[in-house]
């Protein structure tokens, strides 16, 4: 699998596309640094923490999440939490600012 980048309002996005599956994979951390205009570690630092608060409640979202190997901006492939179209869903009153 290979690391494709897209552009979301001139944010980039990591993806991957799974052939077998037939589905794309996107990186947790970009779609939060493109919904709430933040830097990579302030997004990191919310979804960490989204992270802990979904464990806590039950919810099935973060289960659901993979850990795929993505190229980083260094070039190096790590570990990234990854979702697919289907559990791509992030509501309103998760999305906030990160100061």
């Amino acid at each position: 699998m290979q690391t494709i980048t897209n552009l979301f309002e001139g944010n980039t996005i990591r993806s991957i596309w799974d052939a077998e599956k037939e589905e794309y994979y996107f990186s947790v951390i970009d779609v939060i640094g493109a919904l709430t205009d933040n830097d990579y570690q302030k997004s990191r630092n919310y979804w960490k923490w989204l992270k802990n608060k979904l464990n806590n409640e039950g919810s099935e979202l973060v289960s659901n999440t993979n850990q795929l190997k993505m190229k980083s901006t260094d070039g190096k492939y790590y570990n990234t939490d990854t979702l697919d179209t289907k559990r791509l869903k992030i509501s309103k009153e998760n999305k906030k600012k990160i100061k």
